[in-house]
């Protein structure tokens, strides 16, 4: 997640948040990729309290999804990275009015480090590639970037870290 892997574009409209937890680096890893459910809000799902599932398949190309009521599934993103316990990236297929994108060239990207610190580890979220939900793309990454967005979900995920 270096500045020199984005295009100009993706530096200038990139979002950066990060907390530390008190978990090494693969327990974090763990509790952020297989425990996804446990600290995801409904409320940011299009399922809401009728939630069944919300994950990340554990490989490249593997489906970021939710399943709501009767077995429906919603995939709203595609993982692009996933070296354990380092790095993970994906696709945010979700657009700015909150509805699922199909059309992976509309999808912003989002990578998370985690990067240890002794006993605890520091998790850095990037949400680049805005400019690709069309017209309302800045106005969705203030969004992304207020305090409910990125730091909501970075705060229940640290919050169940410890």
């Amino acid at each position: 997640m270096t500045r020199g892997d984005a295009a100009p574009e993706d530096i200038e409209d990139a979002l950066m948040h990060e907390v530390t937890v008190g978990l090494p680096q693969a327990a974090a890893f763990r509790l952020f990729t297989e425990g996804f459910a446990r600290w995801w809000p409904p409320e940011y799902s299009w399922a809401g309290d009728s939630l069944a599932a919300i994950g990340l398949e554990p490989r490249v190309g593997g489906a970021c999804f939710e399943i709501g009521p009767h077995g429906f599934r919603c995939d709203w993103g595609r993982v692009t990275q996933w070296e354990a316990p380092r790095l993970l990236g994906f696709t945010w297929q979700v657009a700015p009015d909150r509805t699922p994108q199909p059309d992976p060239a509309r999808a912003s990207r989002v990578a998370v480090a985690f990067v240890p610190e002794g006993a605890r580890t520091r998790v850095i979220l990037a949400h680049r590639g805005f400019r690709a939900h069309g017209e309302r793309g800045m106005a969705y990454r203030e969004e992304m970037g207020s305090q409910m967005g990125w730091p909501l979900l970075l705060s229940r995920y640290a919050q169940l870290a410890g």
